[in-house]
């Protein structure tokens, strides 16, 4: 089979994938400075919680921030719905609890009226956008510019990274941690390298399926449900993202023979449970890819290669930037058009 990272007419979303190494780099440049004041200020007001912001894949990046926030700080830090606002107006917004909203586009009503209440009510608020001049922006103490640049697919890939790599550039600097910085001054050559990692091996059997799972555990856990979205827009396939703890429950019942489930990998804390859970999953008959930097056992699974980043907290952009490639090229193969997904567009304004 030809390799993936090959291709003679790419889509725009191949195309898009392929900036996000240049994008980031711009955005650690650019953003460097405003970044470490907003980290300054974060470190001095001594918050009792953060609260996040966001819809679809900006909501699975928000959650991979707040995974790895709480881990380095162990501060309390989580997602809440717009509509507790919208709807309830709850919570209270308080000097103590900062909001942080993330949107590709900016223009959601209900992020923009629930950044609003917060920065309103004293809360200091951040909003990460690929649109600087946005109403999200507007509404927002601090407004950080993704620089992904204009994304014409509507599968969101570059902003995707770029939003993972601004929650990790505030985390750097917020806990000065001067081994996140450094790698991430690396990551952009680490994307390149990532692009390159072929996953041709899977595209044969996700060709003809209708279901699967994606599963990942720790930080790894909102990447499964990145792609698993990704799975579904672009490619028609009724994907699933668990962790690889709670698939062990209720989810185990649809396992049978060739049942399809994509592993996430990544190294760190959480990679010894999730490849126990694959080979469990395996051992009932699931056909099971492993997505991680090295080679994996046969009785585990069929290994799906990724990039080691110079911090392994940055592993799973790499593996996103991976399994973008293969998506896109998946969803060839399934005669379907990556840029145009039925029934959806760019922007999605929800109240």
């Amino acid at each position: 089979m030809k390799n993936l990272t090959e291709v003679a007419q790419p889509s725009k979303m191949r195309q898009e994938a392929a900036e996000a190494p240049n994008c980031i780099a711009a955005q650690l440049q650019r953003n460097d400075a405003v970044v470490q004041q907003i980290a300054g200020e974060l470190r001095a007001s001594s918050p009792q919680a953060l609260l996040t912001l966001a819809r679809g894949s900006s909501d699975h990046a928000s959650a991979f921030f707040a995974y790895n926030a709480i881990v380095a700080s162990g501060l309390p830090t989580t997602s809440i719905a717009s509509s507790l606002l919208t709807l309830h107006q709850a919570p209270k917004a308080n000097a103590n609890t900062w909001a942080l909203a993330w949107s590709q586009s900016g223009r959601s009503p209900d992020l923009v009226q629930a950044l609003t209440h917060f920065r309103q009510g004293g809360s200091p608020t951040i909003a990460w956008v690929n649109h600087i001049d946005s109403p999200l922006a507007q509404a927002a103490k601090w407004a950080i510019d993704l620089h992904a640049g204009p994304e014409r697919s509507v599968a969101a890939t570059k902003s995707y990274l770029a939003q993972l790599s601004a929650g990790m550039h505030l985390l750097a600097h917020w806990q000065a941690d001067a081994a996140l910085m450094r790698a991430l001054n690396l990551l952009p050559a680490s994307l390149q390298q990532a692009l390159r990692c072929d996953w041709s091996l899977c595209l044969p059997m996700l060709t003809h399926v209708q279901q699967l799972y994606v599963l990942g555990r720790g930080s790894a856990w909102p990447l499964a449900e990145e792609a698993a979205l990704k799975f579904k827009e672009v490619c028609g396939i009724h994907a699933e993202a668990y962790s690889s703890a709670e698939v062990m429950h209720g989810p185990m019942a649809l396992i049978q023979h060739g049942f399809v489930v994509l592993v996430l990998a990544p190294r760190g804390p959480a990679q010894a449970s999730a490849l126990q859970t694959a080979k469990a999953l395996r051992d009932r008959g699931a056909t099971v890819f492993v997505a991680s930097p090295s080679p994996v056992d046969a009785q585990i699974g069929q290994h799906l290669p990724t990039h080691a980043c110079e911090d392994e907290r940055l592993d799973g952009l790499a593996t996103m930037q991976s399994f973008y490639v293969m998506v896109e090229a998946l969803a060839r193969a399934r005669g379907r058009n990556p840029d145009a997904p039925a029934h959806l567009s760019k922007v999605t304004l929800t109240l």
